[in-house]
């Protein structure tokens, strides 16, 4: 297949993709793959089959297609091309939640000389590494990565960067439990959306609208997360995203489930379980499992509970994540206490205070822990965060944690 033929060829799959015909799409692509022998044009479609397998859920797909284009950028001898196939690499990893990975793989990027990740690719780069921090729960360095991402979105005009980085610091937020801000981000991305999105993926209205219906059902506007996470859905099942699904689906049986709606609950949890396992989502697993855990809390179904609670424990360990294990030790330790079963309580409490500290979740001014409950937060340019009234009536010029001069807030 010549150079010609091959670009008609990968044309032809990304206007059946946009068309929603993606497995059509998947077997012209497929056979340009199997048939030419132009390096570049091999480059670009798996470029092309890294993205559709990505929003499919395919994520182990989408990482062998990954591992094959760094082996055709190498045959290219193109910097930017291994910097673009190292990026694809990153963010295989970071959808199977493979997050140190992705961090290395992220900092192979930044590291190649001669590229262009200071004026392209460097933005996107740091989102996905931010991602990854969120994921270890190392928040500092998330929100500083972020922060670095947000600046490549406003100095190279990026309207799109910035919409997902918006989605991100939303969901970081949320975590954290500034409900204010994790909707004031997701907001921002709407708005970005309907101002500059008309050539734009529907996908990018989809995950704005996710992320404001997590937002609301913390806030307790469950009318108006249910409004946000049907829209979300409706696209989700139009383009046949699978991993937005699986989200809408949990945030669907959060919402029941604070309006003490558990029979619906119950199912929904049940179907996103059903989604996260089959794309390899294992912290989407881990928050399906806590939420059927507080369910059958709820209906003091305890064994119960603590059974949802050990999967999801062994899960959160596998991953990583420390905000999910700081959560599950402190269900088992409500539970514990309420069947007055003295040594399992205590190994518990030990197992909080540890992920309390190793996640740094507490105040540099006042000591209290930040993600306890609904707290207005500011970030310093240091990408250290306090409660806002600690800053506000604190006199000092420089960070508490760091000792950094400035004291003004930072972009987050």
């Amino acid at each position: 297949m010549g150079q010609d033929q091959t670009k008609q060829q990968i044309e032809k799959g990304l206007q059946l993709y946009q068309s929603n015909q993606t497995e059509k799409a998947l077997q012209v692509w497929t056979k340009v793959l199997e048939k030419s022998s132009d390096l570049m044009g091999r480059f670009r479609v798996l470029g092309c089959l890294v993205t559709a397998h990505s929003e499919m859920g395919r994520y182990k797909e989408m990482l062998k297609f990954a591992v094959v284009q760094i082996d055709t950028a190498r045959e290219l001898e193109d910097a930017d091309f291994l910097l673009e196939s190292y990026l694809n690499l990153a963010r295989s990893n970071e959808k199977l939640c493979e997050f140190h990975k992705t961090i290395s793989y992220c900092k192979t990027c930044l590291g190649l000389p001669g590229t262009r990740a200071g004026a392209q690719l460097g933005g996107q780069v740091s989102l996905s590494m931010g991602n990854a921090f969120l994921g270890l729960s190392v928040f500092q360095k998330a929100l500083e990565s972020f922060e670095k991402a947000l600046r490549y979105a406003h100095n190279n005009d990026d309207a799109m960067l910035e919409c997902r980085v918006c989605c991100s610091l939303g969901s970081f937020y949320a975590q954290v439990k500034d409900y204010e801000k994790a909707l004031f981000f997701p907001c921002k991305a709407a708005e970005l959306v309907n101002n500059y999105g008309k050539g734009w993926s529907l996908k990018y209205r989809a995950m704005s609208q996710y992320h404001m219906a997590v937002a609301y059902r913390l806030l307790g506007h469950l009318g108006s997360a249910m409004e946000c996470c049907e829209e979300s859905m409706k696209i989700a099942l139009q383009h046949g995203d699978r991993p937005l699904q699986a989200l809408c689906l949990l945030c669907f049986a959060d919402i029941h489930r604070s309006r003490g709606d558990l029979e619906t609950a119950f199912p929904r949890y049940d179907s996103a379980m059903s989604i996260m396992t089959e794309i390899g989502n294992r912290l989407g697993q881990v928050q399906a499992l806590l939420g059927v855990a507080k369910c059958w809390v709820a209906r003091k179904a305890l064994d119960k509970a603590l059974d949802a609670i050990e999967r999801a424990q062994d899960l959160a360990e596998e991953v990583g994540n420390k905000l999910s294990q700081l959560k599950l030790h402190c269900l088992s330790e409500s539970i514990y206490r309420s069947k007055g079963l003295q040594r399992e309580l205590r190994a518990h409490v030990v197992r909080f205070h540890e992920c309390v500290e190793e996640t740094e979740l507490y105040c540099g001014l006042c000591g209290e822990s930040i993600g306890e409950k609904n707290s207005r937060l500011q970030a310093l340019p240091c990408s250290h965060i306090f409660h806002l009234r600690c800053l506000q009536n604190n006199g000092t010029r420089s960070c508490p944690n760091c000792r950094r001069s400035s004291m003004k807030p930072g972009f987050v």
